[in-house]
């Protein structure tokens, strides 16, 4: 029975992974959500590890890269969400830092903020424009310091 389970597991691991990366932890979370025993669920994670299916470094490499630099997020809530994931404290300071030095915070929120000025056609944001874009970011996990920062940026670009 246990050779069925071990099958088993990794089958389902396998379909898992297919779809997109995970992490260990989260791989682990979902075998042991379908009711294989703990000590199946070890031996499949070491199976995988073994033919390099899982490596928490590689998946929070990619996962970064992709919320920085395709999603144009924040590092807090890239951090936010590789916890999530069970991705450790290390890793996930290497995968942002990386991450980082292709897109820096501040030139994702310059251009969030021009994305956002040019679909108002004004020269300048009033009050509750800049609100709402302050807000948006917020929302994408970047800092309210570097947010402002550039929104100031921003205005003596356009009134300059």
């Amino acid at each position: 029975m246990k050779v069925l389970d071990l099958a088993a597991a990794l089958q389902k691991a396998y379909r898992l992974l297919s779809l997109r990366p995970h992490s260990e932890k989260e791989l682990e979370k979902k075998l042991r959500e379908k009711g294989f025993p703990a000590a199946v669920i070890k031996e499949a994670l070491e199976k995988l590890h073994d033919l390099k299916y899982l490596n928490d470094a590689s998946f929070a490499n990619s996962w970064a890269r992709n919320l920085a630099v395709n999603k144009l997020q924040g590092n807090r809530k890239i951090i936010a969400g590789l916890r999530e994931k069970g991705v450790q404290g290390r890793l996930i300071d290497d995968a942002v830092a990386s991450a980082r030095r292709e897109l820096p915070e501040e030139e994702a929120i310059g251009i969030l903020i021009k994305k956002k000025a040019a679909k108002k056609k004004r020269t300048a944001p009033d009050v509750k424009e800049k609100h709402r874009i302050f807000q948006s970011l917020m929302g994408r996990g970047f800092p309210p310091g570097l947010i402002l920062n550039k929104l100031g940026e921003r205005e003596e670009d356009i009134d300059g």
